[in-house]
């Protein structure tokens, strides 16, 4: 692969220099000798003892769960618990959390602050949120009730609000939900979230989504702190799976957890109706008093995303990780004749795309061929695979590179100039060489044509918005040509790029 490609891109946590923020999805753990006879030894002994007892008292915590419906009606379930349920289920699972923290190591819960009534801050609102071992909070908070992904439907969360990530119509019935207990004036319990909604590796907050603010209800936010030697907690993105991190966690002699309640938020008339401000400004107030930055890092479909500028970027896109596939298939970009038409889509199958890229290794086809957008029928355009090899190509000159983006996917106009950037193309060339998320591009595409008489972008346009602007021209040279940024291994990271967005309060949501 040509020298300065973005096929020999290192990851981003080793990209950015002083001057940027940490990657936040990235979690190394480092041991010395010393630590890993140690980690042995007690891995051996330790380790099994304490999560074959953890997995006993688990098991115990699911009659409650079930006491907790048995024999209600529907309309009953609408309504707190009450009585002797209420009693039971609340004391049971209270004692048994706190013995299944204790077995898997957390002997101590440091509480600083103190907790609102419900009357007071309805919702609680909890971060970072770097592990799966973050439920430790709903202990000193007395379980108040949790927003959870249904995925975790297995887990035995008492009273656990689940929302599906991917059904909609299950995020509308969540935030009414949510709504109408933090509104019913201390009837039900408090409602917990993690509104960074993914575990991150406790260097920086991810951007606050705005669920738990909705309801435009005065909140408490929550800090959670892991003061240990060494962090065997965080379960981030890229780092050490679930298994690693709960074996390397039992195997710790004492792990401690710091609780801090910090002064309930009170939403100002303008944040309480715009919920995105009302989570940045509470975003930012947790983060001064963590003392890491607040980012506009956040999970978007399954790769986490940035915003630089006016774009969301993926921190990591595929085109990377395609460029390491074709390169260990002894690919070289520039020499493939893609013989894409512009402006003309030709879709192909997976063994065209083999022939076409001269690739015979099934597994190695297979994989290059899943980076690319398919239709219904399984079939990719063309036009990508060429757009995507010239941009792996380091031969190829970063406005050359641009200009042929927009010959591809420009389109004939009937009226006007003879070839405008249309939205879907525009969208098509972002996700392409930045990885940035389709609906967002969709948008800003809407907005850049506000400017102008036309619904697209001539060349002209598109050169200023990617080539002259000097924030995206400067990430699309770190993320395309970084051989050809000065200094790109630092400053021009798309970290530092992005460093210092939201450490003021934003005035509207993107």
């Amino acid at each position: 692969m040509s020298q300065g490609s973005p096929g020999d891109h290192v990851p981003l946590e080793h990209t950015s220099g002083p001057s940027a923020p940490p990657n936040p999805f990235v979690h190394e753990l480092h041991l010395s000798r010393l630590q890993r006879i140690k980690f042995c030894l007690l891995g051996a002994l330790l380790a099994p003892i304490r999560v074959l007892l953890a997995f006993i008292v688990l098991f115990l915590l699911w009659p409650f769960a079930w006491l907790q419906v048995a024999g209600l009606s529907e309309e009953q379930l609408q309504e707190p618990l009450t009585g002797w349920r209420k009693t039971v289920c609340h004391n049971g699972v209270l004692g048994l959390s706190r013995l299944l923290f204790f077995l898997l190591g957390f002997l101590r819960i440091r509480v600083r602050g103190q907790q609102a009534s419900r009357l007071q801050a309805p919702v609680l609102v909890a971060a970072p949120h770097s592990t799966f071992f973050d439920p430790i909070v709903l202990l000193p908070c007395d379980l108040p009730k949790v927003v959870s992904r249904a995925e975790n439907l297995s887990v035995p969360v008492i009273g656990a609000i689940l929302v599906s990530r991917h059904d909609p119509a299950s995020r509308r019935k969540v935030v009414e939900e949510v709504r109408r207990r933090a509104t019913s004036g201390g009837k039900w319990p408090q409602v917990l979230f993690f509104p960074e909604g993914t575990c991150s590796n406790k260097k920086a907050l991810l951007k606050f989504k705005p669920g738990a603010f909705i309801a435009g209800v005065p909140v408490q936010p929550v800090l959670i702190r892991y003061p240990n030697s060494l962090d065997t907690t965080s379960w981030a993105w890229r780092g050490p799976g679930v298994l690693k991190v709960l074996w390397l966690t039992a195997s710790q002699p004492c792990s401690i957890v710091d609780v801090e309640f910090l002064p309930v938020y009170h939403p100002s008339p303008e944040e309480s109706r715009d919920p995105t401000l009302y989570a940045n400004n509470v975003q930012r107030v947790m983060a001064q008093a963590l003392g890491i930055p607040a980012t506009e890092c956040e999970f978007i479909g399954s790769l986490p995303v940035t915003v630089v500028g006016r774009l969301k970027v993926a921190l990591e896109p595929q085109l990377w990780e395609l460029g390491k596939v074709l390169r260990k298939a002894g690919l070289s970009p520039g020499y493939v004749d893609t013989g894409a038409e512009p402006g003309r889509s030709r879709m192909i199958n997976q063994d065209e795309f083999a022939r076409q890229l001269q690739l015979s290794d099934p597994q190695t086809v297979a994989g290059a061929f899943s980076y690319f957008q398919k239709d219904a029928n399984g079939l990719v355009d063309f036009r990508d695979v060429a757009l995507a090899l010239a941009a792996l190509d380091g031969g190829t000159g970063l406005e050359e590179l641009i200009r042929l983006a927009f010959e591809l996917f420009a389109e004939e106009q009937v009226e006007g100039p003879s070839r405008l950037l249309c939205r879907e193309g525009f969208s098509t060339i972002l996700h392409l060489l930045l990885g940035s998320p389709r609906p967002a591009t969709e948008t800003l595409h809407a907005e850049l044509c506000q400017a102008g008489p036309h619904q697209g972008l001539s060349l002209g346009q598109f050169q200023d918005f990617t080539l002259r602007d000097p924030i995206h021209g400067k990430l699309l040279s770190t993320y395309l040509r970084p051989s050809q940024t000065p200094n790109a291994s630092s400053a021009a990271s798309p970290t530092a790029l992005a460093n210092g967005t939201v450490h003021s309060p934003k005035q509207k949501g993107d």
